[in-house]
């Protein structure tokens, strides 16, 4: 097990996918059976990241119900009806350790962070958000950051192309051009890497992480982005999360790297 640990920010409401998450958190939404957060922690573990800490906030209860029951789940049982003794047998349940920590219901990105900051102590640490996947390489992505020495790192990619496109002459349609990715411009996909330096940058339960920390991170140059070229994809939408089942169940998940 790294000693470094992976903060995942499982807190928010996702009004967004509204049919799924007026009943659970979003990432507990399920991809074919398993919640999104099931196949995202499994991207760090396949890399030997296996210490986890989910800031929750919105009905973090099924995130403690689920996970307390994982071994379990995952286990032969021996049960003695005369004395209510269970005892799981074979067990292959993943090796994680999780800290579920309660953030608030309201609270910003920065602030879920912030809250986490005596947790966290003195020590380089992950981090990314509860609702998207990525085949990224996360030794690539922490020797990268070790490698420039500053305060933070996060993973910049290319958006998802949505729709193909058209070449015009004058008003007549020419070409249609497949989708691609090769000419987005490159966003913020999240999968961090913090020196504990970064909790100076974040103030109060509304630090919107994404804003005035990353912004004067940058102006400061502390700051980089690791470029990455593969897959990425978020859950905001209904159609989103039927477009990752379908690669799910095609059997070429491309963020399925264990």
């Amino acid at each position: 097990m790294s000693d470094v640990s992976v903060v995942i920010l499982a807190g928010g409401m996702g009004t967004r996918l509204a049919e799924e998450t007026s009943l659970r958190p979003k990432p507990m939404v399920e991809i074919s059976g398993k919640p999104l957060l099931w196949h995202l922690m499994n991207i760090y573990s396949a890399d030997g990241f296996d210490d986890f800490v989910l800031a929750c906030g919105y009905k973090s209860e099924f995130i403690k119900e689920y996970f307390r029951s994982l071994y379990i789940h995952n286990s032969d049982l021996v049960i003695d009806v005369r004395n209510g003794s269970c005892d799981p047998v074979h067990s292959t349940a993943p090796p994680w350790r999780i800290t579920i920590v309660d953030t608030g219901l309201q609270t910003m990105t920065g602030g879920r962070l912030l809250r986490l900051r005596n947790r966290m102590g003195n020590r380089t640490f992950m981090a990314t958000y509860g609702d998207g996947l990525s085949d990224v390489d996360v030794n690539a992505l922490l020797e990268f950051h070790r490698s420039h020495k500053r305060l933070a790192t996060l993973t910049a990619v290319r958006p998802p192309a949505r729709f193909g496109g058209l070449v015009l002459k004058d008003s007549r349609v020419c070409q249609f051009t497949e989708k691609s990715q090769l000419n987005e411009g490159w966003i913020n996909g999240g999968f961090f890497v913090f020196e504990p330096g970064i909790f100076d940058y974040l103030y109060d339960d509304d630090t919107i992480l994404e804003r005035s920390p990353l912004e004067r991170l940058a102006a400061d140059g502390q700051l980089m982005a690791f470029r990455h070229t593969g897959f990425w994809q978020p859950m905001d939408t209904l159609r989103e999360k039927q477009f990752l089942e379908r690669l799910w169940e095609s059997g070429n998940a491309p963020w399925k790297i264990w």
